[in-house]
């Protein structure tokens, strides 16, 4: 058979399921084979960022790559921030993209460049296809590889004259395997530290929204009571209203979690990436005493220096830790200071909540209604920007991979093409993405896909006509900002150019309503706000300087 319709019969092997992308001359051939998979659904893209951002969605919300496709040179390079999102924040993907013949790639040629050493370093593995015979071999270990703990990217790139070429050989046969546990020794080792602490405490990360580890993980709080504090990329390990919920941590100034993680004498890591939230915003005196338990031993760092780590399977090592409480029972530990913290936290959360604001609404009122009209199931969307910091405050889940906030590469320009990958494997679940004027503009002309896709999705956009993150990071640390302002679309005729349903709610007291309203109509459905954003100086004169990217 030729390459190219190899390559698409071992991705349905490895039971992929959507490839979203732009075609282009030199990956002809991989598409016309794709014609004829009744498996493998193709999505066109108005740009191929869009196409990584919803192959990442996907990834995160199944545990399973989809494929981003471009061409060579533009193509690839228009791919490569969503793809170095997937992979830093952990999501497993699959970009492929086509090349200039073998033939011409030795020399100066139209559009060609060394697109896998480009790639290599944002991903997991990078590789070209030489020979159709080795196919099989490549996409067996890109799917194994982008799945692996910690999942993430992997970049294949086939030539225009190998796709082109005949083999004789047949794709592989996946097969699954255990990942190891971890030793029972180094077991007693961490249950010793716990349980003689006073205060413990777990920072859940984004390792811990694994189905299996958030079992394990609530199994644990539930039966010691010890607290769980999440990253961003940890919400929904525990449920926000369990008692030992301790809300989420990582926000760059000094909040009300940080005090109960600074009381506790153990602090427990659970899947945790210090790329999204810095050990030194939380440990800066490098004092705490750690217990690691993560896929992968812990990153050297002065202020995460652990006393235990439990390398292997999260679930399974929590899993460790389960039996020897259900042994010898939870001690009485002293997690008054924790509650506190929770308390202030809920206060906080609950202020505005009746907010009737007109002409303006504030951060806080607008996700208090986003979380009152989804139900535990639904998934929510994060750009970057201002509005991330607030989303990630106040925002609280009942359930993993229920709240999606880009938050180790931080790229912009994620939550409309996330929606639309989220919405395809939504089985019922509303769809939410949040974003800022700037970073919905960002991928605005995904807009058409949506339209000609029928994503039954919501965008809450929130308008300030600035770089709202920035601006507050430069007036904390400058007293004034640099020229971040721009103009914007006029929003209903935006949405009703591209066929969505549109709102602009100006007043506080008819948010709810409008969501609700945008959530029932079936397709497309844009809501946009006035965001009152005095309300980031406010938090800032309240908590300290603000430090977050």
């Amino acid at each position: 058979m030729k390459a190219s319709d190899l390559f698409v019969q071992c991705l349905e092997r490895e039971g992929i399921e959507y490839i979203f992308g732009v075609t282009g001359e030199e990956n002809a051939d991989f598409v016309h084979s794709l014609k004829h998979s009744d498996q493998i659904r193709f999505v066109l893209t108005r740009h191929e960022q869009g196409a990584a951002f919803m192959a990442e969605a996907y990834g995160k919300l199944t545990g399973n790559p989809a494929i981003c496709l471009g061409t060579l040179g533009p193509g690839a390079t228009n791919l490569i921030t969503g793809v170095a999102d997937a992979d830093m924040d952990h999501a497993p993907l699959i970009v492929l993209t086509g090349q200039g013949a073998t033939t011409r790639q030795h020399k100066e040629s139209h559009q060609v460049m060394d697109v896998v050493q480009m790639y290599e370093p944002v991903t997991k593995w990078a590789q070209s296809v030489h020979h159709p015979d080795s196919i099989p071999e490549i996409v067996r270990k890109s799917v194994r590889t982008a799945r692996g703990e910690k999942p993430g990217a992997v970049h294949i790139e086939l030539a225009e004259n190998i796709a082109k070429m005949e083999t004789d050989v047949r794709p592989m046969e996946p097969r699954r395997f255990r990942r190891p546990g971890v030793d029972d020794k180094v077991s007693d080792q961490a249950y010793e530290l716990i349980r003689n602490a006073r205060a413990p405490i777990i920072i859940a990360g984004n390792g811990a929204v694994r189905k299996r580890a958030s079992n394990q993980l609530r199994r644990l709080a539930e039966q010691t009571g010890i607290p769980v504090t999440t990253t961003f990329m940890g919400k929904g390990a525990v449920d926000f209203e369990a008692d030992y919920a301790l809300y989420t941590i990582g926000l760059g100034q000094w909040d009300h979690v940080a005090d109960a993680v600074r009381d506790a004498d153990v602090v427990i890591t659970v899947g945790y990436d210090l790329v999204e939230y810095p050990p030194q915003l939380w440990n800066p005196d490098a004092t705490e005493t750690i217990v690691h338990i993560d896929f992968d031993p812990a990153e050297i760092d002065r202020e995460y220096h652990p006393a235990v780590e439990l390398v292997g399977d999260v679930a399974h090592a929590l899993w460790q830790l389960n039996r020897r409480f259900e042994r010898d029972g939870a001690p009485a530990y002293d997690f008054s200071v924790q509650q506190a913290a929770r308390a202030r936290m809920k206060a906080d959360m609950e202020e505005h909540a009746e907010d009737d604001t007109e002409g303006i609404i504030r951060p806080q009122k607008a996700i208090w209604d986003v979380r009152q009209v989804l139900g535990p199931d639904d998934v929510v969307l994060s750009g970057v920007g201002a509005h991330k910091m607030w989303l990630g405050r106040h925002y609280h889940c009942h359930e993993p991979n229920t709240c999606l906030i880009p938050n180790g590469f931080c790229s912009m320009g994620m939550p409309l093409p996330g929606a639309i990958g989220a919405a395809l494997v939504a089985d019922g679940r509303r769809i939410v993405g949040i974003a800022g004027d700037g970073d919905f503009m960002m991928n605005v002309q995904e807009m058409e896909t949506a339209k000609r896709l029928d994503s039954d999705i919501t965008m809450l956009v929130w308008e300030d006509g600035g770089y709202g993150l920035i601006s507050w990071k430069q007036d904390d640390h400058f007293g004034s900002h640099t020229d971040l302002e721009f103009g914007n679309p006029d929003w209903l005729h935006l949405a009703e150019a591209f066929g969505w349903h549109g709102q602009y709610v100006n007043n506080a007291r008819d948010l709810r309503g409008a969501l609700q309203n945008a959530l029932d109509h079936e397709g497309p459905s844009l809501v946009v706000i006035p965001i009152d954003y005095s309300e980031n100086q406010k938090l800032s004169k309240r908590l300290g300087v603000f430090t977050g990217e």
